[in-house]
């Protein structure tokens, strides 16, 4: 059981975030680059500090600086969000390579002692993180009057402009709160296999959109669809052990096809 919870944690955490940036209408497209771009900092940082905490944290700051960045410039020029976010998704994909060839001298698997990890600890300390990360959310956006603004910024901005509040800065914002879902998610992942591999998100940035999607803006309503990807992800792994005859291409793509099958019938 810890292991299934260890192992939805990433998906929880990075349907939380893009939730912040669909309130506020630019919904975080870009959320499956940055998984696996924050599994690369995770890891560059943390064999170069000696610090998993450290590395975490540094790749946090970096993850949400840009972020905050290029959603300042995409404000300030009036560009299209949904377009933006698909830029810079494939952006940070490229980030990846390219910084793993230039440090590490290779865009492969990337393992050291220096990052190596209890599996158990790494599950318990992952549990407990988002536990806190998305209680807090929910408290912020139910009782705090900065997640009221969060939550009708797409729909009623002319509200804020009322009240003499930027809309603005609530889109601008709710990139960089994707941004720390996302990084901890993509950290989460590097973690608990202890190594960085490339697509280390693995899709789970687009299951998590679907999530947001399916779930209607409602928190917990999102969870359980995170949860119910996550389990067939889950299952997928253990599947062909059982099943040997089912081909490694469809138990790749199974939950994919649970997602369309629930996006169908959702709608």
């Amino acid at each position: 059981m810890l292991n299934f919870l260890g192992f939805c944690c990433p998906l929880l955490l990075a349907a939380t975030g893009a939730l912040f940036s669909e309130y506020t209408g630019c919904l975080a497209l870009f959320m499956d680059g940055l998984i696996s771009f924050a599994g690369f900092l995770t890891y560059a940082f943390t064999v170069t500090t000696g610090s998993v905490i450290l590395g975490t944290g540094l790749c946090a700051l970096t993850c949400i600086a840009i972020c905050l960045l290029f959603a300042f410039i995409v404000e300030k020029t009036h560009a299209n969000y949904f377009i933006a976010a698909i830029a810079i998704n494939l952006l940070f994909s490229s980030f990846t390579s390219l910084f793993s060839w230039l440090i590490f001298g290779t865009r492969g698997v990337l393992t050291t002692s220096a990052f190596l990890f209890s599996l158990v600890s790494a599950n318990i300390t992952t549990v407990i993180i988002t536990i806190i990360l998305m209680a807090t959310a929910i408290l912020y956006l139910k009782k705090t009057k900065g997640g009221i603004y969060f939550r009708i910024t797409g729909s009623n901005a002319d509200v804020l402009l009322v009240r003499g509040v930027s809309p603005g800065i609530y889109r601008i914002a709710s990139w960089g709160v994707a941004a720390l879902f996302a990084c901890f998610a993509g950290s989460f992942l590097a973690i608990r296999i202890s190594s960085f591999v490339p697509n280390l998100a693995s899709g789970k940035g687009w299951l998590a959109l679907a999530a947001v999607f399916m779930g209607k803006r409602k928190l917990p309503v999102i969870s359980l669809y995170a949860l119910i990807f996550c389990a067939v992800d889950f299952a997928a792994v253990y599947i062909q052990s059982f099943i040997p005859a089912i081909p490694s291409s469809v138990v790749l793509a199974l939950p994919y096809i649970v997602t369309l099958g629930l996006v169908v019938i959702r709608k």
